[in-house]
C-alpha cells in the first residue's frame, strides 16, 4: 500500500484519506487505529536518562514535589517535563485532582477517611498516601458519584 503524509500548520485536526478500490482486512485495521484514541491513553516519562510509555491504568498517582512532577506507578516513580495542569489535560476521567499538588487514578484508591480539618485521607493500593482538600473534595465525591 501506497501512504502519503502532508504536514501542514494550517491543519487543526489530523485526518486521513484512504483511497481503495476494496476494503480489505488491513484497511479496516487502518481504520480502526486511526479513528481510535488509544494513542492518547500514554504517558511519557523519565527514570534517569530513560523514556518509557506509561499506559494511564498502570499510574496511580501524579504529586508535584520539588517544582518537579512525580509520576508514580505500584512500585516505580517517574518524572514527567510537562506542568502538573497540562498533563491533567491529557488524563482519562480515571482521574481527578484532590489538591494543588496531587492527581490520582480512582481506579487505585485503596481507601478514603476523615482528616483534619474538614479534609479527607485518601490511601492508594499501592501505599501512598494524601489528603484531599476541602477545595477539591467536591469534585472528588461528584467523581465517585457520591
Amino acid at each position: 500500500m501506497k501512504v502519503n503524509l502532508f504536514v501542514s500548520k494550517d491543519i487543526k485536526e489530523p485526518y486521513a484519506d484512504i483511497h481503495t478500490d476494496q476494503l480489505t482486512d488491513n484497511i479496516t485495521k487502518a481504520m480502526s487505529i486511526l479513528e481510535s484514541d488509544d494513542s492518547n491513553d500514554m504517558l511519557a516519562v523519565k527514570k534517569g536518562s530513560d523514556i518509557a510509555l506509561l499506559e494511564f491504568s498502570d499510574v496511580f498517582m501524579l504529586r508535584v514535589e520539588d517544582k518537579q512532577v512525580k509520576v508514580y506507578t505500584e512500585k516505580v516513580e517517574y518524572l514527567i517535563k510537562k506542568p502538573l495542569y497540562q498533563v491533567e489535560e491529557t488524563l482519562s476521567s480515571d482521574f481527578v485532582r484532590i489538591s494543588k499538588t496531587t492527581i490520582v487514578n480512582l481506579r487505585k484508591i485503596e481507601r478514603v477517611a476523615p482528616s483534619l480539618k474538614g479534609m479527607m485521607f485518601i490511601q492508594l493500593k499501592n501505599g501512598l498516601k494524601d489528603n484531599i482538600s476541602r477545595k477539591y473534595l467536591p469534585d472528588f465525591k461528584q467523581a465517585l458519584d457520591l
